[in-house]
């Protein structure tokens, strides 16, 4: 355990927080339950970058922190857009989150069969996956913040978000025309019993 390790920890342990506070009571008629969200959600986005800056500064990555660390970001954006949903259940806001929440699923599956095969780094991330995790942090603290559709800043989310699915959808192809090669030859032997399930 470590620094950059207990961080992304901490970023993990905020998410219960974060979402009991938007169900809690005693929120429901405060004007000022958006800005406590928003400015939770933005203290976990900034141990994202403050976690990855110690690791390197200090010489303190690991395996851990390594698999740690993008599992927290998938978390943390995941809850957020669940909870966006429940307080703007449309189809504008529910079809972006469903894209987003489902392509993280499908290219963690992805990476964890690449390693089985010893070609994790064919699928490391690539510069549009980092665009892509930017874009949702941005919209989703505008939507946290916007509060209600219509507004301004509200809006300006939904419009960061669409863009942030369609980078989200973009990396996925990026990722599965890496990894196509590999998919086109048969399984390794011992594969077949998982893939039957």
């Amino acid at each position: 355990m470590n620094i950059p390790n207990s961080l992304t920890l901490l970023r993990i342990a905020l998410i219960p927080v974060f979402v009991a506070l938007f169900f809690a009571d005693f929120f429901a008629d405060t004007q000022w339950k958006n800005e406590v969200l928003t400015g939770l959600f933005i203290a976990a986005a900034a141990t994202d970058w403050l976690d990855g800056y110690l690791a390197r500064k200090l010489g303190q990555t690991s395996a851990f922190g390594a698999f740690l660390d993008p599992v927290a970001d998938k978390l943390m954006v995941a809850a957020a857009l669940v909870l966006l949903v429940q307080a703007d259940p449309r189809a504008a806001t529910a079809v972006p989150a469903v894209v987003i929440i489902g392509r993280e699923i499908a290219i963690s599956a992805l990476r964890e069969w690449m390693a089985e095969l010893g070609q994790r780094s064919t699928v490391r991330v690539a510069m549009v996956g980092k665009f892509k995790t930017l874009a949702q942090m941005v919209s989703i603290v505008f939507l946290l913040y916007g509060k209600t559709p219509g507004t301004v800043i509200y809006d300006a989310g939904m419009w960061l978000l669409y863009i942030a699915t369609a980078l989200t959808l973009w990396s996925m192809v990026v990722y599965l025309r890496a990894a196509w090669p590999l998919m086109r030859v048969d399984a390794p032997a011992g594969r077949d019993e998982r893939q039957s399930k």
